[in-house]
């Protein structure tokens, strides 16, 4: 007796698999379209608004002629052509050159705090993959109990850490045991706010090294080891290619947000610390320009996207080439 299911079984059963197949590789696009292009958008419209004193802020280009019954597109395009004058009077200095100064600020604290998560997360990860069973997945639980407290709450609890007068405990610590005559100036400066980047982003660096360096055939650092090479040369010519991917993972889930990071400088830079952030902040509140904090938004996003590509390229050809 033929066990083979019913030509209309299968038939059936065929497109329930494609239209499953087509719904799974639908929902990321769908996702993306309603949670970055949209928003996106949204902020390119308001980027080349007009402003203006009234709720919201600013005149849509497609308001224009509404009240004489013709609608029209009418981009103000302003806000990008002040920052466009700032960027090229590289000569200028002060206030003139808010914009470009917090961006550079942004991207370099930003850098260092990925290179700083980087150095720091490789060996915990490495080591976290190389942990026997019981012990790993402790250590996989310590990774990932920061994210069981409010970001903020723990960003509060760094100020109390490092408060610069005697109440900050570092401090307390550094005075009761005679190691400085007065308190150090911990806080409201460039190091309080990229310790604060480097513990909040840390965790996003460890877990995609740690994703990629416990899948890596052991068998291979072997057979290098029986060859003769020494452990500092299988890890450069070995290791270190392999986990290239998790590398460039972990460092885009870090330099991505702390570029826009407003939180960390506001609280542990006490505002000493221009970045791109407090300056969007500032022009959606205080100065109400929303098309100019909308223009920086945008440049932001199209200046992130070059480098993003450009790492992702580059380690789909470094596996390309193994």
């Amino acid at each position: 007796m033929s066990t083979r299911p019913h030509p209309v079984l299968r038939v059936r059963r065929g497109r329930d698999v494609r239209s499953g197949r087509f719904w799974i590789g639908v929902l990321p696009w769908l996702w993306m379209l309603f949670f970055f292009v949209l928003p996106f958008v949204l902020i390119a419209n308001v980027s080349l608004s007009t402003p203006e004193l009234a709720v919201p802020p600013y005149i849509s280009p497609f308001a224009c002629g509404v009240e004489a019954g013709a609608a029209s597109f009418c981009p103000d395009p302003s806000s990008y052509r002040r920052l466009g004058e700032e960027v090229l009077s590289l000569a200028a200095a002060g206030a003139e050159r808010q914009y470009l100064g917090a961006f550079a600020n942004s991207l370099e604290l930003a850098s260092l705090a990925t290179l700083c998560c980087l150095l720091i997360g490789y060996p915990f990860a490495y080591h976290l993959a190389r942990a026997r069973e019981s012990l790993r997945n402790t250590l996989l639980m310590l990774v990932m109990l920061p994210f069981w407290t409010s970001f903020l709450l723990r960003v509060y609890a760094w100020m109390g850490l490092l408060d610069s007068s005697e109440v900050g405990l570092i401090n307390q610590m550094l005075l009761g045991l005679g190691v400085v005559a007065e308190p150090l100036p911990l806080l409201y400066n460039r190091g309080a706010v990229l310790l604060g980047m480097v513990y909040s982003y840390l965790p996003f660096m460890v877990l995609p090294l740690y994703a990629n360096l416990v899948k890596l055939d052991l068998r291979l650092l072997e057979a290098a080891c029986d060859l003769g090479a020494r452990p500092l040369t299988v890890f450069v010519r070995i290791t270190l290619p392999l986990s290239w991917r998790g590398i460039v993972a972990g460092s885009m889930l870090v330099f991505i947000p702390a570029v826009g990071e407003f939180v960390i400088p506001d609280l542990l830079g006490g505002g000493s610390v221009l970045t791109i952030g407090r300056r969007i902040w500032d022009d959606f509140g205080p100065n109400q320009d929303w098309p100019m904090a909308a223009a920086v938004a945008v440049i932001m996003v199209l200046m992130l996207i070059a480098p993003v590509m450009l790492l992702h390229r580059r380690g789909h050809g470094r596996e390309a080439g193994q």
